[in-house]
This record gives C-alpha cells, structure tokens and sequence, in this order.
C-alpha cells in the first residue's frame, strides 16, 4: 500500500500551525493543533493530537522550516532530523502524534497536487462508515453512581446509536444487567495506560463482571496478569488492542494473534508505518476498526477516510466530533456516514452530501 504513495512528488513551501480549543464531554478542556503545509497553490493539513495543551501552545510559537522539493517518502525521511519539540513532550508516545501531524498533512498536500485522493491513490472506493459514539456513563447532579443518563441523551439525538464504553469498578451488577439493553460493541478496559487519571483498575473479578453481562461487546486493551488472563480463557476472539499497537511489529509481538485491533494511526506516526500495518492486518485476517482521540479539526476525518477505504462496517470510534461536545446538537450526522462525493487529498466531507 505504502509504495502506491511514497513516490508522490511534493512542493513544500509554508508550514504553519492552527491552535483549536473546545471542552469535551469527558470533563477537559482539548487542545489540538492542525499543522497547515502549502505550495503550488495547495494547503495539505495534518492534526497533532498530543494530550499536553502546553505543547501546543509551544508550538503555535515554534518555526519548522520544511520548504523544498521532495517525494513523500524523501520528506518523511527528513522529519527524522526536524526539530518538531520546542520542549521534550510528557510522553514517549507524543513524538508519534505529532510526526503523524507532518506525515498527514504532507500525504494530503502531494495528493492534492498531483490532483487525486487517497483513495484513487490506493485502487479503493470511499464507503459509507458506521461508526459508535464512545463516552464515559453520565453520573447525576447528587454524585450518584454512574447511570445509563448520557446513553438515553445521546439516543435521544438518534435513536439507532452503537456505543464504545469505558468500564470501571464502580460499575454495579445493576448498571451491568441495564447495559445488555443498548448497543454496546466495544469496552474498553484501559487496562495498559500508565498516565494519571486515564488507567482503570487491574482487577479479575471486575474484568469477569463485565466480560460476562457484556457477551457480545470486545474488549480492548485488558492487562493480561496472572490473575486476569483466565477471564479470557476461550474469549480470545473478543479481545482486541489499541494502546501497544504502533506498527507491525507491535502486532507480531501480541501474546496472542487477535481477531480485532483499534487501529489509531497516529500512534504509529508515519504514513508508511500505517498503511503497513493495515496491510499486514489484512493479509493475516486480522479485522480493524478505526480509533478517535478527541480530534477537533481535519484529523476526524482523516480517521473516517482511513475507515472508509479500509474497513468501513466495523465498530469504527470515529464518530463526528460534535458527539464529543457535552450537549450534541440534534443536527450531529447519524451511523453510517456518507462518503465524500468529490474526494481530494486524504478524504474530507463525510457525513456531508454536498461534499
């Protein structure tokens, strides 16, 4: 897939950064910035998702200098040595955030000027692309437990929702036995994140609570101990990953071969490392669905591009990001999203008739 691209010819002559802000439905204030890449008369955009507002503002102040002649590939091999970091990110895993920035909005420049999108570039159609709406279960106004509320709000808005949830201890048997009544396809267990405020409990009882009442949702990302790895005895086929997935390799190093992985692309940073895992997964039999990370400008529909041209009918977490606010506008498009009409560059407009 990957050499389908690399040799696009690409004119770089501007880079420059447009810093987004909005409050989510997850209780945080997002920070994003889009990383705007011109010449020739076109604009490619790419969107870093790192989690540290403070690095964006860093970078909003912060001057790269990419102007030149290059192939994708050839740019791709100059960011190795660009001083994208104002400072050192919080975490490891940012550098592939951002790179994944430059490598997106780089792809999106050279297919716009050589006049194609990516999925002409590819031999593939633009499909329509359902999606789940992933939130966190509302809690009441007294500090209650967790309730159903923000699931009923949300269908509300459309009545035919499918739902990515986020598991926790709190969870009663009651809430549980509640859930088997809606649309839920993924649970995500958290299980592998070390940042504060973001990791969930490792517990075996609490993983068996939630496996059982839940039989027909996946679950992504357990850690798999001592304790815990017997839950999954038999379920195999359910468990899927996201977190440790950032290339091939991190595939091949699972503890089992999976059924189902969140494919996340900026986690792998380069287009070639992302077009090489979708590859690899589709060779091995291993189905992908795509994953959202709060984006606030193009790289939402970079994710729905990606889904819509390599795996359109799974339990994509690409939801438009008005699903993210924390009162949806009833205008928000239902699952599944309609492709782009006119598709240029990576893919923008889906879920918009007119585009």
């Amino acid at each position: 897939m990957y050499d389908r691209v690399a040799d696009l010819p690409l004119h770089v002559e501007d880079c420059a950064f447009e810093l987004r802000e909005r409050a989510t439905s997850s209780g945080f204030d997002r920070a994003t910035t889009t990383v705007v890449l011109s010449g020739g008369g076109e604009t490619g955009r790419g969107e870093d998702v790192t989690y540290t507002n403070e690095a964006h503002y860093a970078l909003a102040d912060h001057a790269v200098d990419l102007s030149g002649e290059y192939t994708l590939d050839s740019f791709s091999a100059v960011l190795d040595d660009a001083d994208l970091w104002p400072e050192p990110p919080d975490e490891e895993r940012f550098y592939h955030y951002r790179r994944w920035a430059f490598e997106s909005a780089a792809l999106d420049l050279a297919l716009k000027q050589a006049d194609t999108s990516l999925g002409a570039a590819l031999g593939r159609e633009y499909d329509p692309v359902s999606f789940v709406v992933s939130t966190r279960l509302a809690e009441s106004e007294d500090d209650d437990p967790p309730t159903t509320d923000r699931l009923d709000a949300l269908l509300d808005v459309h009545g035919e929702l499918a739902f990515k949830l986020d598991p926790t201890p709190d969870w009663s048997d009651d809430l549980l036995t509640a859930l088997a009544a809606y649309d839920v396809r993924v649970l995500d267990l958290k299980g592998l994140y070390e940042t504060e405020g973001v990791e969930v409990t490792v517990d075996a009882d609490f993983y068996r609570r939630v496996v059982d009442a839940l039989p027909d949702a996946l679950i992504e990302d357990p850690n798999l101990t001592d304790e815990t790895r017997p839950v999954f005895d038999g379920r195999e086929d359910r468990v899927t990953w996201d977190v440790p997935i950032t290339g091939v390799e991190s595939v091949e190093a699972l503890p089992f071969e999976p059924e189902w992985l969140n494919m996340k692309p900026s986690r792998c940073g380069t287009v070639e490392s992302v077009l090489e895992t979708v590859a690899h997964c589709e060779t091995r039999g291993i189905r992908l669905y795509g994953g959202g990370q709060f984006e606030l400008g193009v790289g939402r529909e970079h994710i729905q591009a990606l889904a819509s041209l390599c795996y359109a009918d799974a339990p994509n977490d690409v939801a438009p990001g008005g699903y993210n606010d924390p009162d949806p506008s009833p205008d928000v498009p239902a699952s599944p999203l309609a492709p782009p009409s006119d598709p240029s560059g990576i893919g923008v407009g889906f879920g918009d008739p007119d585009k």
